[in-house]
């Protein structure tokens, strides 16, 4: 057993439901991790030794292109599975994984994946709709870096960033969890130096605030209105 209480699974969504044997068989080849903020879980092209299950904090994904360019695919929130190369038959991580705040998570040996596959079909088709997600989120970005305006793009990731991590703050919703604008650029393809232009612009039009690794987003109907092309007024 690998000492892990079924109970941090209890206020998961994925795992409502669940028999308290199934959750302590599930857990018995998992062990608990603890990851500093900057730390890496794995790291791009490193064998794939493990799968997580984030408890506690903020993830983020990225990839290295053949050119040498960093991009942030996304950010992986508590509840996620993440790391199963082996559920697309790949023998490495096809990404890196960084904690941007302290963390807590699972760890399982990828080899019991398989098995636990098989024994809970619900963790599978669960796992097989994220990575359909996934997969379709990232071809719609595809599509927006080649044929949208950087603006459009960033009006879109902010929108998106707060849907998924935002917490109400007096005035606006906070990203809850550290942004800075070189990881903003990252993740709509474009540079340090525009993506700061941007919000500087739109800081002082009121949209957003921004300081240290910290954005909030005060105006979300006129960034939706710039992320479909509309005019800003």
């Amino acid at each position: 057993m690998s000492g892990v209480d079924r109970s941090v699974l209890a206020d998961l969504k994925a795992f409502a439901g669940w028999a308290a044997a199934d959750l302590d068989a599930l857990l018995a080849p998992a062990h608990a991790r603890r990851f500093d903020k900057g730390a890496s879980l794995f790291e791009q092209g490193a064998p794939a030794e493990s799968f997580f299950l984030l408890l506690d904090g903020h993830v983020q994904a990225s990839k290295l292109t053949p050119d040498g360019r960093q991009i942030v695919i996304r950010y992986i929130d508590p509840g996620e599975l993440f790391g199963i190369a082996a559920q697309i038959r790949e023998t490495t991580y096809p990404a890196t994984a960084k904690a941007v705040v302290e963390c807590l998570a699972l760890a399982w040996p990828s080899s019991v994946w398989p098995e636990l596959a098989a024994k809970f079909p619900a963790l599978s088709s669960g796992l097989l709709q994220s990575v359909g997600a996934r997969l379709a989120d990232a071809n719609a970005r595809v599509m927006e870096m080649a044929t949208e305006p950087v603006e459009r793009r960033l009006a879109r990731a902010l929108l998106k960033l707060t849907a998924q991590s935002g917490r109400s703050v007096e005035g606006g919703v906070e990203i809850d969890f550290p942004v800075t604008r070189q990881d903003l650029g990252e993740m709509v393809g474009s540079t340090l130096f525009t993506v700061s232009r941007l919000l500087s612009a739109w800081e002082s039009e009121g949209l957003v605030e921004s300081g240290r690794a910290r954005i909030v987003v005060r105006r979300p109907d006129r960034l939706s209105a710039i992320a479909e092309g509309g005019e800003v007024g």
